[in-house]
């Protein structure tokens, strides 16, 4: 396949998505704000509610196709899927304390891998109205405006993240500017893409549904997201667990990147 056939059908999978994060969104809006169930899955505290699982629903039924690999953090883990040339990487709600709490930072979030990368992503924040869309190499858009983010290095960068690290990094005359947490992992990356944040921390625990959407937008914006060691991210592994992570553009990147591995050498 030449590379402008991939892209056609990336787009054409990018259509897709951007029908399947708005229809999701639908219906986890006519549950926002109102009797809703909810419940703690397996043995820790993450929270799971019946618009999770409804959003969940529609996306598979919309996305997968024979052959396609799904991961998502409402269904069963599907070992086949390692072996899929094409995995579909869902979150259906992402941050849904946020969502259960009444709050606008949550998001529907999705993404196509192919290799182990994001080739096609959607992100949708429906108590905002924002639809993000991206796909490898054809660029990113914020309801249908093209985005990038901001340039400059580290003084006035406007962060959001972990507060206990964030506020011993500023506490050392870094000149960061902490904003508030935004509690969707993917909807906080995504606002660097747009440029509302300069940069974003992930403290690690992160999910490969929580990012591989949100990787591709500050890629295309053209920007960096990495840990701490600045490799490239990697999906769809049989471990979807991800530590520390930075996404900025590439001169603030850089010198985060630095800042929190100082911060993480030095004792208590």
């Amino acid at each position: 396949m030449r590379a402008s056939e991939a892209s056609q059908d990336y787009r054409q999978d990018c259509e897709r998505l951007a029908v399947a994060v708005q229809e999701a969104g639908a219906i986890a809006m006519s549950f926002f704000r109102g009797p809703l169930k909810s419940w703690t899955k397996g043995q820790g505290d993450s929270p799971v509610s019946e618009a999770d699982i409804a959003a969940n629903d529609l996306l598979h039924r919309h996305l997968l196709r024979d052959g396609d690999g799904w991961l998502s953090e409402e269904s069963e883990n599907d070992p086949n899927r390692l072996d899929a040339d094409r995995v579909w990487v869902v979150d259906p709600i992402d941050g849904t304390r946020a969502f259960i709490a009444g709050r606008e930072d949550w998001t529907i979030s999705a993404a196509l891998v192919t290799g182990g990368r994001p080739v096609a992503a959607a992100l949708f924040a429906p108590a905002t109205s924002e639809l993000f869309l991206a796909t490898a190499g054809g660029g990113v858009t914020r309801n249908g405006a093209p985005i990038r983010v901001t340039s400059g290095g580290l003084p006035g960068t406007r962060i959001s993240g972990p507060k206990r690290v964030l506020e011993r990094i500023e506490a050392r005359g870094t000149g960061i500017v902490l904003m508030p947490r935004v509690h969707s992992l993917a909807l906080r990356m995504a606002r660097v893409a747009h440029g509302e944040l300069d940069a974003a921390m992930a403290g690690g625990n992160g999910h490969d549904w929580d990012l591989a959407a949100a990787d591709l937008l500050v890629h295309e914006a053209g920007g960096v997201m990495t840990a701490l060691d600045g490799g490239t991210l990697v999906y769809n592994r049989p471990d979807p667990v991800h530590g520390v992570l930075i996404a900025a553009g590439r001169e603030r990147h850089a010198a985060l990147v630095d800042l929190v591995r100082a911060q993480a050498s030095e004792p208590g």
